[in-house]
């Protein structure tokens, strides 16, 4: 039992990341950020970490794991750390990637059986995204434990609205284990508009929302924004020694190609970029930190080839072709933190220095596209980047939704 809590004080450690350059042709810049040692804000304690606060819940309990591989207790993942304290985990839940993360983005994954501990997997990234009566017919309560990154597109606040609606549904409550939103000092972007609701925004919210997972999980019930207007028993346990503004790095890549820290803190900005004909870093190493195409050689230096990455993106867009763009390696993502702003510039940039500017937007041209609309959550963006409108003016045209949202999101913060 000893050694079990001496595991659970583990301090949260900054994870290595690879500098091999697979597809890029430059030698790798080291971010700034990374290079950062108080990378970790001493004190943070996970929710997970705080076994004390929840295990008196599940004692006798028939528990349901909602779970993925940032669900972790010091250097253990959250699953088998609980089962050496007795837990009777029954089942466990797999969001997009799946329960060990090894599925590419936007693959189906099916039910399986973990290897490591024989427990039956059910996926939420398959037929089903919420959990079914019979999934749920032996599980007395369930627990939600999965890092966000603090952007709407991100798909895991959906598996969230998804387990809740099943516990309100199946009358189930739910443990929340709350971590730290390493964006958690960002709040902004357009509200996103209901005709663009999708797998990738449910919820009229800003593209960053400035919540952990616990205070939108307040956020869905207070709202009425589950199905029906269904409100689920939850109980949140909260992070110790947590502020919004605290920067934090992640023990563990929240997703395969969210796997720098300098991915995690540039993915509000870049993930625009799913729905530009360009590439964005997408087969190879540097996910969301690099961008270009290969219509733009002649016009910027720095160059890389996507190639095939299985677990990350099998058939990235320009697959083998060389790709001329910007690389954001270096970029030092303090001037984030300081303006408290989505960076837009990159895209009016690229899309001014186009040489094919009636593609930029054609979804059409590429499977691996998704639409802009979608991904923004309006339906003017794409017009004011054609009509050359300034990064203030489209800022104006997401008010006064932003300056509301900011005040109604008071209500359900759990931390400074």
């Amino acid at each position: 039992m000893n050694k079990t809590i001496a595991a659970l004080k583990i301090c949260l450690f900054a994870f290595v990341f690879s500098a091999c350059g697979q597809g890029v042709s430059h030698k790798t810049p080291v971010s700034k950020q990374q290079n950062k040692s108080k990378s970790v804000e001493k004190g943070i304690k996970t929710g997970a970490e705080q076994t004390d606060l929840y295990l008196p819940l599940l004692k006798g309990k028939r528990v349901g794991m909602v779970v993925n591989p940032t669900s972790v207790i010091g250097k253990e993942t959250t699953v088998d750390a609980l089962l050496k304290l007795g837990v009777n985990i029954v089942k466990i839940f797999g969001p997009e990637h799946g329960f060990r993360g090894d599925a590419s983005a936007g693959i189906h994954v099916d039910d399986s059986v973990d290897k490591a501990t024989g427990i039956k997997v059910v996926s939420l990234y398959g037929k089903n995204s919420t959990p079914t009566k019979e999934n749920l017919e032996d599980v007395d309560i369930l627990i939600f434990d999965i890092q966000d990154v603090g952007v709407r597109f991100y798909t895991y606040i959906n598996t969230l609205q998804h387990v809740m609606e099943a516990g309100a549904m199946y009358n189930k409550e739910v443990i929340i284990l709350d971590r730290p939103n390493p964006n958690g000092y960002l709040i902004d972007g357009p509200i996103l508009d209901p005709k663009y609701k999708s797998g990738i925004g449910l919820q009229p919210i800003p593209i960053a929302h400035g919540l952990t997972i616990g205070e939108y999980a307040q956020m869905l019930n207070g709202e009425g924004w589950l199905k029906d207007g269904l409100k689920c028993k939850i109980k949140v346990i909260k992070n110790a020694n947590y502020t919004h503004d605290m920067p934090y790095v992640l023990p563990v890549k929240p997703s395969p190609n969210l796997n720098t820290q300098q991915s995690i803190l540039l993915y509000p900005s870049t993930c625009l970029f799913e729905g530009i004909y360009v590439n964005h870093g997408r087969g190879t190493q540097f996910p969301f930190t690099i961008l270009g195409a290969p219509y733009y050689k002649g016009i910027y230096q720095f160059s890389f080839t996507p190639t095939g990455i299985k677990g990350m993106a099998e058939t990235p867009i320009f697959k083998d072709e060389v790709c001329y763009g910007i690389d954001l390696r270096n970029y030092d993502t303090s001037i984030l933190r300081k303006t408290k702003q989505i960076n837009l510039s990159w895209l009016i940039e690229l899309y001014q220095k186009s040489p094919r500017k009636e593609d930029f937007f054609n979804s059409k041209l590429s499977n691996q596209m998704g639409t802009i609309e979608k991904l923004v959550g309006v339906g003017d963006f794409r017009q004011q980047i054609i009509d050359g409108k300034s990064e203030a003016e489209i800022r104006k045209s997401w008010e006064p939704g932003l300056s509301k949202y900011k005040e109604m999101r008071k209500k359900y913060l759990l931390y400074p």
